[in-house]
């Protein structure tokens, strides 16, 4: 089992590291934003979702692959990149519509659910940073390393989610303020659009 310290201590940097600016905490600010705080909060839930997938791959050894394997890494990030500019494309698309029809678009919770998943699953840069970073707060003399990690990843989660919910909850709510102008909801798409479009460009020239 894990000591109290090192679960303090892994609690206090997983928070930290949350709160620093990233393709996830960046994607539930715009879509929170545009689409609201709910909305939001069912993307961070989608997002913390896909940590079960990387910290499995850790506990397993497959994030291993993801760091030796250049072919995998290049397969998962392009795919990951492709899904970040069709939603740089679907931001743009929405700006040039027009209220009505966006209402009419609007996703359902379970799909943004589900976009939250892909977007956090598609970036294998995120097994690789657990691979480097959950295997430091374990202790082989306390039991079972995998274990320790599923707890690890567990509390991972946790501090994600508290954060990645604040950051929907007031972004939702400066999101309200703007969207009292039609223009500025325009605007917010465009800046998402753009915003992902980074996000992909970044994520399909990164290395290992």
């Amino acid at each position: 089992m894990l000591d109290f310290e090192t679960i303090l201590l892994f609690i206090t940097a997983s928070t930290l590291l949350a709160l620093a600016p990233g393709p996830d905490n960046i994607f539930v600010l715009t879509q929170s934003m545009i689409k609201g705080a709910k909305p939001g909060i069912f993307v961070t839930l989608g997002l913390c979702s896909g940590l079960v997938f990387h910290t499995t791959a850790v506990a397993l050894g497959v994030a291993a692959i993801f760091q030796t394997s250049v072919l995998a890494f290049n397969i998962l990030k392009f795919v990951g990149a492709g899904y970040l500019l069709y939603l740089a494309y679907m931001s743009f698309m929405s700006s040039s519509k027009s209220k009505v029809e966006a209402n009419k678009e609007n996703l359902s919770l379970t799909k943004l659910y589900k976009r939250g998943i892909i977007m956090n699953i598609t970036n294998p840069k995120v097994s690789i940073f657990f691979l480097a970073f959950l295997p430091q707060f374990t202790n082989p003399s306390s039991g079972s390393v995998t274990i320790q990690i599923f707890a690890l990843g567990a509390i991972f989660m946790f501090c994600a989610l508290v954060v990645f919910s604040s950051i929907a909850l007031v972004a939702g709510k400066l999101g309200n303020w703007f969207n009292r102008s039609e223009n500025a909801e325009n605007i917010l798409n465009k800046v998402a659009g753009t915003v992902f479009a980074g996000l992909a460009l970044k994520l399909a020239t990164s290395e290992r």
